[in-house]
C-alpha cells in the first residue's frame, strides 16, 4: 500500500456559534486540542452542540468566533471549500450520491482537486479493498444496490479518498442494525491501526464511544467540556454526577470495550469444508473429541456448527444439516462484543474472523468469563486502595488537628 497521510493536530480556541434570534450561544467558547493520530469522541445529550462543533472544523457551519488550527495553520481565513477537500467526513447514512457509482462516489474529492485517472482508479481500488469491500464486485454497483452496512463502508472509503489527514464522523453508524454497527466498529479500528489518520467522531452511544476513542469529551449544554480523558479514567474517575449519569452502571462490565479479541486466548476448532465428503466430515468429528465441528464455505468463512445428530440425519447431504453461523467476531471487536454473541448463540463460543471474514479462531465462554472476573477483580482492589487512601489522608488531618500550631498536641 502507498505511503498515506498521517493525521494533524487540531486546536479549538474560543470557538463560539451564535444563531441569530437565540438568547445565547449554541457553542460557547470551546478550547481544546487533540492529537495527531488519535480518536477522539464527543458525547453528550441531544441538542448539547456536539455536532455543530464537529461541523466548525471543516466550516460546514461557520464559527461566530475563535480559531480553528489544523497542524498549527489557522484555517478560520482560508476558503472553505478548499478545506473541506482536505477534510474527510462521514455522515449517517453514508450521503452517497444515488446517480453515481461506488467508483463514481469515491472519486469525487480526486476527480475535483484533478488527480490523473490511474491514480483515481488506482486509489478506488486501493480503498474499496481497505474498508473490505471486492473491487471488482463493488466497483460499478449504485447505492441502491448495497446494504447499508456497504453503503457506511464507501462513505468511509469516499472520506479518505484524498487521503486527508483529518476524518471527521457524524454519527456514521447511527441507522445501521446492532451486529452490522459492531463490524463497522471494528473496520474503523483496524482501519486506524494502518492509517493513524486523526479523527473526530460524534456519537450518542456511550458504549460506541468507550470502544472507539483514545479520548473521550463529554459535552454538556452549549458544548461546555465536562471531562476530557481517556476511557479508563473517565469509567474508573468520572469527574462528577453529570459525567456518572453517561457511564451509567456497570462500569465494570463497560471496561469488556477496553479489552479487545486480540489480547485474549483465541483457540482452534475442528474445522471441515463444504467440498468435503460427508464421510469424512464426519471421521473428522469422531476423531475430533468435540461435540461439534466448523463447517467453512469455499472462501473459509465460517458457515454451519455441525452437531454428530446433524451428520447422522444428513443421509449424504449437508444442504438441511447443521445450525447457521449467526454472528462472528473480528479481533478487533470488544470483549463485550464476543460475550454478546456468545450469549446471543446460546451455544458457549463464537468464531473469529479476518478482514475477509476467513475463519481464524474461537473464542469460547471461559476465556470471556476470566477476563470479566480479571476485571471486576481489579476494581475491587481499586476500591479498597482508594478506600484506604482516604482513611490515612482522614487520619493525618485529625493528627494534625490534634497537634496544632508548631506540632504542639492540643491538651
Amino acid at each position: 500500500m502507498p505511503e498515506t497521510t498521517h493525521g494533524a493536530t487540531i486546536e479549538l480556541e474560543n470557538l463560539t456559534k451564535r444563531y441569530p434570534g437565540n438568547p445565547g450561544p449554541s457553542v460557547d467558547n470551546v478550547n481544546m486540542e487533540i492529537k495527531a493520530g488519535e480518536i477522539v469522541i464527543f458525547v453528550g445529550p441531544s441538542g448539547c452542540g456536539k455536532s455543530t462543533t464537529l461541523k466548525m472544523i471543516n466550516r460546514l457551519i461557520e464559527p461566530t468566533g475563535g480559531r480553528i488550527r489544523i497542524n498549527g495553520e489557522d484555517v478560520t481565513d482560508i476558503d472553505p471549500v478548499k478545506l473541506r477537500r482536505k477534510v474527510g467526513y462521514a455522515i449517517q447514512s453514508a450521503g452517497l450520491f444515488p446517480h453515481m457509482t461506488v467508483a463514481q462516489n469515491i472519486s469525487l474529492v480526486p476527480r475535483m482537486i484533478g488527480w490523473p485517472k490511474a491514480r483515481i482508479g488506482s486509489r478506488v481500488e486501493e480503498l474499496l479493498d481497505l474498508v473490505g469491500l471486492d473491487p471488482a464486485e463493488f466497483h460499478g454497483r449504485y447505492p441502491r444496490q448495497l446494504s447499508g452496512g456497504q453503503q457506511q463502508r464507501v462513505g468511509v472509503a469516499r472520506a479518505l479518498a484524498a487521503d486527508p489527514p483529518v476524518l471527521l464522523m457524524d454519527e456514521p453508524f447511527g441507522a445501521v442494525d446492532p451486529i452490522t454497527r459492531d463490524h463497522l466498529q471494528d473496520e474503523l479500528i483496524r482501519l486506524q491501526h494502518e492509517l493513524h489518520k486523526t479523527i473526530v467522531f460524534v456519537t450518542h452511544d456511550f458504549d460506541e464511544a468507550i470502544k472507539l476513542g483514545d479520548r473521550i469529551v463529554v459535552l454538556r449544554e452549549r458544548s461546555h467540556i465536562a471531562q476530557f480523558d481517556t476511557p479508563e479514567a473517565i469509567l474508573t474517575n468520572p469527574a462528577d454526577d453529570f459525567v456518572s449519569g453517561f457511564v451509567g452502571a456497570g462500569a465494570a462490565l463497560k471496561r469488556l470495550n477496553l479489552t479487545r479479541v486480540r489480547d485474549v486466548e483465541i483457540t482452534d476448532y475442528p474445522t471441515v469444508t463444504l467440498d468435503d465428503p460427508v464421510q469424512e466430515i464426519f471421521n473428522g468429528l469422531r476423531s475430533s473429541g468435540t461435540n461439534e465441528i466448523l463447517l467453512l464455505d469455499r472462501r473459509r468463512r465460517p458457515y454451519k456448527w455441525l452437531r454428530r445428530g446433524d451428520l447422522m440425519r444428513a443421509r449424504g447431504s449437508l444442504a438441511r444439516a447443521g445450525t447457521l453461523v449467526s454472528d462472528t467476531v473480528t479481533r478487533d471487536a470488544t470483549l463485550r462484543d464476543a460475550l454478546e454473541a456468545v450469549l446471543t448463540d446460546n451455544a458457549g463460543r463464537v468464531a473469529v474472523t479476518g478482514r475477509r471474514g476467513e475463519y481464524e479462531g474461537v473464542v469460547d465462554m471461559e476465556t470471556l468469563m476470566n477476563s470479566v472476573h480479571e476485571l471486576l477483580e481489579a476494581d475491587r482492589l481499586e476500591a479498597t486502595e482508594g478506600r484506604h487512601e482516604l482513611e490515612e489522608l482522614r487520619a493525618d488531618r485529625t493528627h494534625a488537628e490534634q497537634e496544632g500550631p508548631g506540632g504542639v498536641t492540643k491538651a
